[in-house]
């Protein structure tokens, strides 16, 4: 799907403020050490490349906003930069495929899309973890029930309630997100006739 000089230019805008999110929020969410700050930084994020799928609701769009992200990713300062790089993409590539199966930028489609964005913060330390950082299942594993225990005073040894309460907690997180996001775009849309969708030439 070709896209016009319109709609590359506003994906490589939201692009440029999903990687700006990534590199100063992102920076001062860690240093605070916010509780569950990757489930929000993901919301906000994918919120943002939502936003603009609406305002080009084409196949491709929401993805093209977090190849932009990630690329301005590249300038964070810090060492650890692909493990971040890793999230947008994927988060990007998730809420792309929902996006796509669904087919419209609707309320049910941005509700699963924010969720899953948020859901991948959970789960990426077991993927990026092992094959890049050299940890171990258990490690990571254990790294999840503290966070569950610290956050919510959850027993330790209550596993999978620790689980469910993390996996219902970033998915609210996520969903919310989503719902900004189809609540800011039709606003945008209403209100702004020149923003809305233009069918690239055939």
């Amino acid at each position: 799907m070709k896209f016009t000089t319109r709609q590359l230019v506003t994906l490589a805008i939201f692009g440029a403020l999903w990687g700006v999110v990534e590199i100063s929020l992102g920076s001062a969410l860690k240093a605070l050490n916010i509780p569950l700050s990757g489930a929000v930084l993901s919301a906000i994020g994918v919120m943002i490349a939502l936003i603009a799928r609406q305002l080009v609701p084409l196949p491709g769009a929401t993805l093209f906003v977090g190849v932009v992200a990630t690329i301005l990713k590249l300038f964070s300062i810090g060492s650890v930069i692909i493990g971040p790089m890793i999230a947008i993409m994927m988060e990007a590539l998730l809420a792309e495929i929902i996006l796509s199966l669904i087919k419209k930028p609707n309320l049910p489609a941005c509700l699963l899309a924010g969720a899953s964005g948020s859901l991948w913060s959970l789960v990426q330390p077991f993927f990026t973890g092992i094959l890049l950082f050299g940890r171990d299942l258990f490690t990571i594993w254990l790294s999840l029930l503290d966070t569950g225990e610290r956050i919510f005073g959850l027993d330790p040894n209550a596993a999978w309630i620790i689980v469910l309460v993390l996996v219902l907690a970033h998915s609210l997180i996520g969903m919310t997100g989503g719902w900004l996001a189809r609540s800011v775009g039709k606003l945008l849309l209403a209100r702004m006739p020149a923003l809305q969708p233009q069918q690239p030439p055939s």
